[in-house]
């Protein structure tokens, strides 16, 4: 098993990179200050903002490696695993992070609106790429949170204050997702977000727990497209095909749910499948690798 660091919440991180303590449910910190920090692999029981001039190289996320660009910005959220294992090597990086707890949002309007931020699936491969002067107007309102957790004593009072600079983050956040979003092709690739927002919603609303793993006829049918129709569209963007494009979501969300402590039988249960040994031969079909050598690697 990978070595993992478990953020379960914000300071686990702010102790790991030997950052001040400035409040239970939020973590800002500001790597200029705090390094040399060493990378690390972590599982995610909280939301994170990784806005860097400066990435680590193969860095994973979601199950993936991938490089982030410099002058950029990273979302998670709890239930993933990303990051790089610490293999000794100490790294000077610009920039911050702000970590906070789900608890933070608890009975608030951005506990549902957190929803609408598609910027922290695992699947929105794309870093959040800042323009200079986004990158100055939120590091100055990261350093104004900071102040105001540095002089504040925890109160609801103070809970309101985090959450305004919170939402207001957010929504830079979004305006530049937004803003990379309008620059794609607007035609296969615009038909190939929306089977994706519909994959990862058929499982964020629970429906695999009736219906199974989904099918093609059943995505087509919602984007009110021929199967055949949206296996083309599917393969002109990707090279795959739309069953395969599935099975990789599902075998990545397999992935997540092996790493986060589930067995095989509920892993399978969990995903739609309904044998576990259905999943094992998936797996090893996508991984070339069972899930139980996975597990041990």
């Amino acid at each position: 098993m990978k070595n993992i660091l478990h953020l379960s919440d914000p300071n686990v991180y702010a102790r790991y990179v030997h950052a001040p303590e400035l409040h239970p449910l939020v973590a800002v910190i500001h790597y200029d200050e705090v390094s040399p920090v060493r990378t690390s692999l972590n599982r995610y029981g909280v939301y994170g903002l990784f806005i860097q001039r400066n990435f680590p190289k193969n860095l994973t996320y979601g199950m993936k490696m991938f490089e982030a660009a410099d002058g950029s910005i990273i979302a998670v959220e709890p239930g993933q695993i990303g990051g790089k294992e610490d293999d000794g090597e100490d790294l000077f990086i610009s920039g911050w992070a702000l970590l906070f707890s789900p608890q933070l949002l608890r009975g608030t309007d951005l506990e549902d609106r957190i929803k609408d931020y598609p910027f922290f699936s695992y699947f929105a491969t794309e870093t959040l790429k800042m323009e200079p002067s986004e990158w100055g107007r939120i590091s100055q309102l990261l350093t104004q949170l900071r102040h105001e957790l540095q002089e504040n004593e925890d109160s609801p009072a103070l809970r309101a204050v985090v959450l305004g600079y919170l939402r207001l983050i957010l929504e830079y956040c979004k305006r530049i997702y937004l803003r990379q979003l309008a620059k794609e092709d607007n035609s296969s690739s615009d038909i190939l977000k929306r089977f994706h927002g519909l994959l990862r919603t058929y499982y964020l609303d629970g429906r695999q727990m009736d219906l199974g793993v989904p099918s093609v006829q059943y995505f087509a049918e919602r984007l009110a497209y021929s199967p055949r129709y949206l296996g083309d569209v599917v393969h002109k963007s990707t090279g795959g095909t739309a069953i395969g494009y599935i099975h990789s979501f599902v075998i990545e969300q397999g992935k997540n749910l092996l790493m986060n402590g589930h067995n095989i039988n509920e892993t399978a249960h969990l995903l739609g499948f309904e044998y576990p040994h259905h999943f094992t031969r998936l797996f090893k079909k996508e991984t070339g690798i069972t899930p139980t050598e996975f597990l041990g690697k």
